[in-house]
Protein backbone atom coordinates (compact mmCIF):
# COMPACT_ATOMS: atom_id res chain seq x y z
CA UNK A 1 0.00 0.00 0.00
CA UNK A 2 2.90 2.32 0.75
CA UNK A 3 4.46 3.98 -2.30
CA UNK A 4 7.40 6.33 -2.60
CA UNK A 5 6.43 9.85 -3.66
CA UNK A 6 9.02 12.16 -5.27
CA UNK A 7 8.22 15.28 -7.25
CA UNK A 8 10.43 17.61 -9.32
CA UNK A 9 10.34 21.09 -10.87
CA UNK A 10 11.48 22.53 -14.18
CA UNK A 11 14.02 25.28 -14.84
CA UNK A 12 14.40 27.80 -17.66
CA UNK A 13 17.12 30.30 -18.93
CA UNK A 14 17.38 34.09 -19.26
CA UNK A 15 18.72 35.27 -22.62
CA UNK A 16 21.06 38.26 -22.82
CA UNK A 17 19.98 41.60 -24.24
CA UNK A 18 22.79 43.51 -25.93
CA UNK A 19 22.98 47.09 -24.68
CA UNK A 20 25.01 50.06 -25.95
CA UNK A 21 26.02 51.06 -22.41
CA UNK A 22 29.19 49.69 -20.85
CA UNK A 23 27.15 47.70 -18.32
CA UNK A 24 25.84 45.30 -20.99
CA UNK A 25 24.42 42.36 -19.02
CA UNK A 26 21.78 39.61 -18.84
CA UNK A 27 18.24 40.93 -18.38
CA UNK A 28 15.90 39.57 -15.72
CA UNK A 29 13.33 36.92 -16.68
CA UNK A 30 9.83 38.07 -17.62
CA UNK A 31 8.11 34.83 -16.62
CA UNK A 32 6.87 33.56 -13.28
CA UNK A 33 10.32 32.16 -12.44
CA UNK A 34 13.64 33.96 -12.73
CA UNK A 35 15.58 30.83 -13.72
CA UNK A 36 16.57 30.66 -17.33
CA UNK A 37 13.71 31.84 -19.67
CA UNK A 38 12.19 34.99 -21.06
CA UNK A 39 10.42 35.74 -24.31
CA UNK A 40 12.46 34.72 -27.33
CA UNK A 41 11.91 38.05 -29.01
CA UNK A 42 14.21 39.69 -26.46
CA UNK A 43 17.18 37.66 -27.64
CA UNK A 44 20.03 39.49 -29.32
CA UNK A 45 18.33 42.86 -29.47
CA UNK A 46 20.76 45.72 -29.92
CA UNK A 47 19.17 48.83 -28.45
CA UNK A 48 20.21 51.98 -30.30
CA UNK A 49 19.68 55.29 -28.52
CA UNK A 50 19.82 58.30 -30.82
CA UNK A 51 19.48 61.92 -29.90
CA UNK A 52 16.04 63.41 -30.18
CA UNK A 53 15.01 67.02 -30.39
CA UNK A 54 14.65 68.58 -26.97
CA UNK A 55 16.35 65.66 -25.20
CA UNK A 56 19.77 65.47 -23.62
CA UNK A 57 22.34 63.88 -25.93
CA UNK A 58 24.20 60.78 -24.72
CA UNK A 59 27.83 61.30 -23.71
CA UNK A 60 30.53 60.79 -26.29
CA UNK A 61 32.78 57.75 -26.04
CA UNK A 62 36.51 57.40 -26.56
CA UNK A 63 37.73 54.95 -29.21
CA UNK A 64 38.72 52.58 -26.41
CA UNK A 65 35.26 52.71 -24.86
CA UNK A 66 33.61 52.11 -28.21
CA UNK A 67 35.83 49.09 -28.78
CA UNK A 68 34.91 47.72 -25.36
CA UNK A 69 31.21 48.20 -26.09
CA UNK A 70 31.61 46.28 -29.32
CA UNK A 71 33.26 43.41 -27.44
CA UNK A 72 30.51 43.35 -24.86
CA UNK A 73 27.78 43.28 -27.47
CA UNK A 74 29.56 40.51 -29.35
CA UNK A 75 29.89 38.53 -26.14
CA UNK A 76 26.18 39.07 -25.43
CA UNK A 77 25.26 37.82 -28.90
CA UNK A 78 27.44 34.76 -28.37
CA UNK A 79 25.74 34.10 -25.04
CA UNK A 80 22.32 34.35 -26.67
CA UNK A 81 23.30 31.56 -29.06
CA UNK A 82 24.51 29.37 -26.19
CA UNK A 83 21.40 30.08 -24.13
CA UNK A 84 19.14 29.20 -27.05
CA UNK A 85 21.03 25.93 -27.56
CA UNK A 86 20.69 25.04 -23.87
CA UNK A 87 16.99 25.99 -23.75
CA UNK A 88 16.14 23.90 -26.81
CA UNK A 89 18.07 20.89 -25.50
CA UNK A 90 16.46 21.13 -22.07
CA UNK A 91 13.02 21.63 -23.59
CA UNK A 92 13.38 18.36 -25.50
CA UNK A 93 15.03 16.64 -22.51
CA UNK A 94 18.18 16.12 -24.53
CA UNK A 95 20.17 16.67 -21.37
CA UNK A 96 23.58 15.76 -22.74
CA UNK A 97 23.29 18.33 -25.53
CA UNK A 98 22.69 21.05 -22.93
CA UNK A 99 25.92 20.36 -21.03
CA UNK A 100 28.42 21.97 -23.42
CA UNK A 101 26.63 25.34 -23.86
CA UNK A 102 26.01 25.57 -20.13
CA UNK A 103 29.64 24.81 -19.36
CA UNK A 104 30.69 27.64 -21.67
CA UNK A 105 28.19 30.04 -20.13
CA UNK A 106 29.41 29.18 -16.63
CA UNK A 107 33.03 29.62 -17.72
CA UNK A 108 32.20 33.07 -19.11
CA UNK A 109 29.97 34.12 -16.17
CA UNK A 110 30.88 31.98 -13.14
CA UNK A 111 28.82 34.16 -10.79
CA UNK A 112 25.54 33.83 -12.71
CA UNK A 113 23.36 31.71 -10.43
CA UNK A 114 20.86 30.98 -13.20
CA UNK A 115 23.44 29.07 -15.23
CA UNK A 116 24.33 26.91 -12.23
CA UNK A 117 20.66 26.28 -11.50
CA UNK A 118 20.11 25.12 -15.08
CA UNK A 119 23.19 22.91 -14.90
CA UNK A 120 21.70 21.31 -11.78
CA UNK A 121 18.55 20.48 -13.72
CA UNK A 122 20.58 19.03 -16.57
CA UNK A 123 22.71 16.88 -14.27
CA UNK A 124 19.54 15.72 -12.51
CA UNK A 125 18.08 14.74 -15.86
CA UNK A 126 21.25 12.80 -16.66
CA UNK A 127 21.07 10.95 -13.36
CA UNK A 128 24.30 12.54 -12.12
CA UNK A 129 22.76 13.40 -8.76
CA UNK A 130 26.00 14.24 -6.93
CA UNK A 131 26.83 16.80 -9.61
CA UNK A 132 23.25 18.10 -9.53
CA UNK A 133 23.52 18.68 -5.76
CA UNK A 134 26.79 20.57 -6.24
CA UNK A 135 25.40 22.71 -9.08
CA UNK A 136 22.29 23.62 -7.10
CA UNK A 137 24.40 24.46 -4.06
CA UNK A 138 26.54 26.84 -6.13
CA UNK A 139 23.44 28.47 -7.59
CA UNK A 140 21.84 28.80 -4.15
CA UNK A 141 24.88 30.47 -2.63
CA UNK A 142 25.30 32.88 -5.56
CA UNK A 143 21.62 33.84 -5.54
CA UNK A 144 21.68 34.44 -1.79
CA UNK A 145 24.91 36.45 -1.75
CA UNK A 146 24.71 38.36 -5.03
CA UNK A 147 23.53 41.99 -5.14
CA UNK A 148 19.94 42.71 -6.14
CA UNK A 149 19.20 44.48 -9.40
CA UNK A 150 18.49 48.08 -8.38
CA UNK A 151 16.53 48.61 -11.62
CA UNK A 152 14.21 45.68 -10.90
CA UNK A 153 12.17 46.08 -7.69
CA UNK A 154 11.04 42.45 -7.91
CA UNK A 155 14.56 41.05 -8.18
CA UNK A 156 14.98 40.14 -4.50
CA UNK A 157 11.63 38.33 -4.35
CA UNK A 158 12.32 36.44 -7.57
CA UNK A 159 15.73 35.33 -6.37
CA UNK A 160 14.27 34.18 -3.07
CA UNK A 161 11.67 32.09 -4.90
CA UNK A 162 14.40 30.66 -7.14
CA UNK A 163 16.42 29.64 -4.08
CA UNK A 164 13.35 27.78 -2.82
CA UNK A 165 13.02 25.95 -6.15
CA UNK A 166 16.72 25.01 -6.22
CA UNK A 167 16.51 23.72 -2.65
CA UNK A 168 13.50 21.60 -3.57
CA UNK A 169 15.33 20.13 -6.54
CA UNK A 170 18.42 19.59 -4.42
CA UNK A 171 16.25 17.69 -1.96
CA UNK A 172 14.99 15.46 -4.78
CA UNK A 173 18.59 14.78 -5.82
CA UNK A 174 19.46 13.83 -2.25
CA UNK A 175 16.53 11.39 -2.26
CA UNK A 176 17.91 9.76 -5.39
CA UNK A 177 21.22 9.37 -3.54
CA UNK A 178 19.35 7.87 -0.55
CA UNK A 179 20.54 10.73 1.63
CA UNK A 180 17.23 11.20 3.37
CA UNK A 181 18.47 13.42 6.19
CA UNK A 182 19.97 15.88 3.71
CA UNK A 183 16.75 15.75 1.68
CA UNK A 184 14.68 16.59 4.75
CA UNK A 185 16.97 19.53 5.52
CA UNK A 186 16.74 20.81 1.94
CA UNK A 187 12.94 20.57 1.80
CA UNK A 188 12.58 22.20 5.21
CA UNK A 189 14.74 25.15 4.16
CA UNK A 190 13.00 25.37 0.77
CA UNK A 191 9.65 25.95 2.46
CA UNK A 192 11.00 29.07 4.17
CA UNK A 193 12.12 30.56 0.84
CA UNK A 194 9.34 29.56 -1.54
CA UNK A 195 6.39 32.02 -1.64
CA UNK A 196 4.24 28.98 -2.49
CA UNK A 197 5.66 26.37 -0.09
CA UNK A 198 3.07 23.69 -0.77
CA UNK A 199 5.42 21.62 -2.94
CA UNK A 200 8.32 21.87 -0.50
CA UNK A 201 6.11 20.86 2.42
CA UNK A 202 4.60 18.00 0.44
CA UNK A 203 8.04 16.70 -0.55
CA UNK A 204 9.00 16.88 3.12
CA UNK A 205 5.77 15.08 4.00
CA UNK A 206 6.46 12.33 1.44
CA UNK A 207 10.09 11.97 2.53
CA UNK A 208 9.17 11.63 6.19
CA UNK A 209 6.43 9.16 5.21
CA UNK A 210 8.92 7.05 3.26
CA UNK A 211 11.32 7.26 6.23
CA UNK A 212 8.65 6.05 8.65
CA UNK A 213 8.74 9.30 10.63
CA UNK A 214 5.06 9.52 11.49
CA UNK A 215 5.16 12.70 13.57
CA UNK A 216 7.35 14.53 11.04
CA UNK A 217 5.21 13.40 8.12
CA UNK A 218 1.94 14.42 9.78
CA UNK A 219 3.33 17.83 10.63
CA UNK A 220 4.61 18.42 7.09
CA UNK A 221 1.38 17.09 5.54
CA UNK A 222 -0.63 19.51 7.62
CA UNK A 223 1.50 22.38 6.40
CA UNK A 224 1.26 21.16 2.80
CA UNK A 225 -2.53 21.04 3.04
CA UNK A 226 -2.66 24.49 4.61
CA UNK A 227 -0.52 25.87 1.76
CA UNK A 228 -2.41 23.99 -0.95
CA UNK A 229 -5.80 22.55 0.12
CA UNK A 230 -6.11 20.77 -3.24
CA UNK A 231 -2.94 18.67 -2.87
CA UNK A 232 -4.68 15.29 -2.93
CA UNK A 233 -1.65 13.13 -2.14
CA UNK A 234 -1.07 15.05 1.09
CA UNK A 235 -4.49 13.88 2.28
CA UNK A 236 -3.62 10.32 1.25
CA UNK A 237 -0.42 10.32 3.28
CA UNK A 238 -2.09 11.95 6.25
CA UNK A 239 -4.97 9.47 6.20
CA UNK A 240 -2.65 6.49 5.73
CA UNK A 241 -0.51 7.50 8.69
CA UNK A 242 -3.51 8.06 10.92
CA UNK A 243 -5.00 4.71 9.92
CA UNK A 244 -1.75 3.13 11.04
CA UNK A 245 -2.39 4.57 14.49
CA UNK A 246 -5.84 2.91 14.77
CA UNK A 247 -6.79 1.02 17.95
CA UNK A 248 -9.15 -1.90 18.58
CA UNK A 249 -11.96 -1.45 21.11
CA UNK A 250 -13.34 -4.11 23.44
CA UNK A 251 -15.69 -5.40 20.76
CA UNK A 252 -12.90 -5.78 18.22
CA UNK A 253 -13.94 -2.77 16.17
CA UNK A 254 -11.16 -0.64 14.67
CA UNK A 255 -11.17 2.93 15.95
CA UNK A 256 -9.22 5.35 13.76
CA UNK A 257 -7.74 8.57 15.17
CA UNK A 258 -9.69 11.78 14.56
CA UNK A 259 -9.17 13.13 11.06
CA UNK A 260 -8.28 9.82 9.40
CA UNK A 261 -11.58 9.17 7.64
CA UNK A 262 -11.94 12.85 6.75
CA UNK A 263 -8.50 12.95 5.10
CA UNK A 264 -9.15 9.80 3.07
CA UNK A 265 -12.57 11.01 1.98
CA UNK A 266 -11.06 14.33 0.95
CA UNK A 267 -8.58 12.48 -1.25
CA UNK A 268 -11.44 10.71 -3.04
CA UNK A 269 -13.36 13.96 -3.33
CA UNK A 270 -10.41 15.57 -5.08
CA UNK A 271 -9.34 12.62 -7.24
CA UNK A 272 -11.90 9.79 -7.23
CA UNK A 273 -9.87 7.91 -9.84
CA UNK A 274 -6.47 8.84 -8.43
CA UNK A 275 -3.50 6.47 -8.21
CA UNK A 276 -4.30 5.68 -4.55
CA UNK A 277 -8.10 5.49 -4.86
CA UNK A 278 -8.29 1.72 -4.35
CA UNK A 279 -5.96 1.88 -1.34
CA UNK A 280 -8.07 4.64 0.17
CA UNK A 281 -11.28 2.69 -0.27
CA UNK A 282 -9.71 -0.34 1.39
CA UNK A 283 -8.56 1.74 4.36
CA UNK A 284 -12.01 3.28 4.76
CA UNK A 285 -13.55 -0.18 4.67
CA UNK A 286 -10.97 -1.34 7.23
CA UNK A 287 -12.26 1.19 9.76
CA UNK A 288 -15.90 0.54 8.88
CA UNK A 289 -16.48 3.72 6.87
CA UNK A 290 -18.16 3.58 3.50
CA UNK A 291 -16.65 5.73 0.73
CA UNK A 292 -18.94 8.34 -0.75
CA UNK A 293 -20.53 7.30 -4.04
CA UNK A 294 -21.27 10.78 -5.40
CA UNK A 295 -17.74 11.80 -6.38
CA UNK A 296 -17.29 13.11 -9.89
CA UNK A 297 -14.64 11.62 -12.11
CA UNK A 298 -11.29 13.33 -11.90
CA UNK A 299 -7.59 12.90 -12.44
CA UNK A 300 -4.97 12.09 -9.86
CA UNK A 301 -2.87 14.94 -8.53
Amino acid sequence: MKKNLIFAAVAVLVPVVCMPEAESRAKAGAGSERTFAVAAEKQGQLVAQGGQSGQQQPPSYTPEQIEELKKQNERARSHNVLIQQAMEAMGSKNWQAAVAPLQQLIADEPNNWQFHSAMGDVQFGLGAYDQAVAAYEKGIQLAKSGPDDAKNPDDAAKKKAAVGRMLTQQGNAYLKLRKNKEAVDAFTTAASYDPNPGTAYFNLCATQYNNGNVAGALDACGKAIAADPNKADAYFIKGSLLIGESKTDASGKMIAPPGAAEALKKYLALVPNGAHADDVKQMLSFIGTKPETTYKKGKGK
